[in-house]
């Protein structure tokens, strides 16, 4: 059996039951059930449609049902699993060619001038946490798993800048977009990894140089190149 590895802070922890470190102990585990199922749904091994066995899950990852619910609710929630009476989970079905349109229409409409507000914002603090995401993502990866969980960190490295904004509508409505995103990434092909990689290079550059034009240019490029690599997948169902 596969057993889920916990984060090192969660698995050493000695504080006692009910202490806030049982708190953060127990939102580590959550977490790390939801990227997992996520990467899974990114990489194919659950593929659109199919149903989502709790019970084969508990043994799958060595968790209990708690964790595994949890996170299938947040999934849910952001349209990436559906819940039928009487049947349970499953993933959600691929989005519209229309659907795809809308999401990269709003991108480019809010994600520019969020990390243009970003941009202004950033503390020596910041650049540390900026240098850390991006790092973690130039990783070397070719497997269809380690795209699953690049894009994790994509979604992270998106989160985060949304964040930076100090605007809280634009990240939370940014927020529900991203999870959406992942339901467009059913292609894996090692360029995609490459070429997002090399832009969002820039993208930090100009985030570090406080430049609030250069990032607003860098992020409009980057969600352009990424709506011409997830277009052609469409193109074959019309």
């Amino acid at each position: 059996m596969t057993t889920l590895s916990l984060g090192a802070g969660a698995a050493t922890s000695t504080a006692p039951a009910g202490g806030q470190r049982l708190g953060e102990r127990v939102r580590s585990l959550g977490d790390e059930v939801y990227e997992t199922l996520l990467s899974q749904l990114i990489s194919l091994k659950i593929a659109p449609g199919m149903r989502i066995a709790v019970d084969a899950l508990v043994r799958e990852l060595g968790v209990s049902q708690t964790p595994i619910r949890a996170a299938l609710i947040r999934l849910e929630t952001e349209g990436l699993v559906v819940k039928t009476h009487h049947v349970g989970y499953s993933a959600a079905p691929m989005p519209s060619r229309r659907r795809f349109e809308q999401m990269y229409e709003l991108r480019l409409q809010l994600e520019p001038f969020g990390a243009g507000l970003a941009a202004q914002r950033m503390t020596d603090a910041s650049r540390q946490e900026l240098a850390a995401l991006s790092a973690a993502m130039s990783a070397p990866s070719a497997a269809r798993v380690a795209y699953g969980k690049f894009a994790v960190l994509d979604a992270q490295f998106h989160s985060w800048i949304a964040e930076q904004s100090g605007n809280e509508l634009l990240a939370e409505a940014l927020a529900r977009l991203y999870a959406h995103t992942h339901l467009f990434r059913l292609r894996f092909h090692s360029r995609v990894t490459e070429e997002a990689v090399t832009e969002h290079a820039r993208i930090v550059q100009a985030l570090e140089r406080r430049d609030a034009d250069g990032a607003q240019a860098a992020m409009r490029d980057h969600i352009l190149r990424s709506r011409e690599r997830m277009a052609p997948f469409f193109e074959m169902l019309d």
